[in-house]
């Protein structure tokens, strides 16, 4: 594993939209240890793959509720409730904000051993899920900051 450069705010990368990922590779298992190894290293609870340059569909995640999500082709089938929480994020250091997502998400991916996965998630987790699908979009939280 090796620790990625991030990108910050300004940097055109974060503004484009990411491509879909093919095959489960040694490459994208590589990118995907490299991502939450570099998440853990700046004490985030997710990184995307364009917040290291790299624009494909990939993000980590850890929330602390035991689990590690390592997402490849993440797509948010169902949205429910509401919920209003800061947000940051180590794209945009310094800069927090309230921003509105879905309390209850249903989110399909592709695991890192190839398998397909449909998850249910709430509160925390399901916010995290919202900010790094936004990321792979080339939308930051501080679009959707409520004013």
């Amino acid at each position: 594993m090796a620790l990625r450069n991030l990108r910050y705010e300004g940097d055109e990368i974060l503004r484009k939209k990411s491509k879909e990922i093919g095959a489960v590779d040694d490459r994208i298992k590589t990118l995907l240890d490299d991502m939450l190894e570099t998440m853990y290293e700046n004490d985030g609870v997710g990184l995307a793959a364009p917040q290291v340059g790299i624009l494909k569909r990939a993000v980590v995640i850890d929330v602390d509720d035991g689990n590690v999500y390592k997402m490849i082709n993440p797509k948010i089938i169902k949205k429910s409730g509401e919920q209003l929480g800061q947000e940051g994020c180590l794209s945009v250091p310094e800069k927090k904000g309230n921003v509105n997502r879905p309390m209850n998400v249903t989110v399909e991916y592709t695991d890192d051993s190839g398998k397909p996965v449909t998850l249910k998630a709430e509160g925390i987790l399901a916010r995290a899920i919202c900010h790094e699908v936004d990321h792979l979009d080339g939308i930051l939280f501080i679009d959707r900051v409520k004013k």
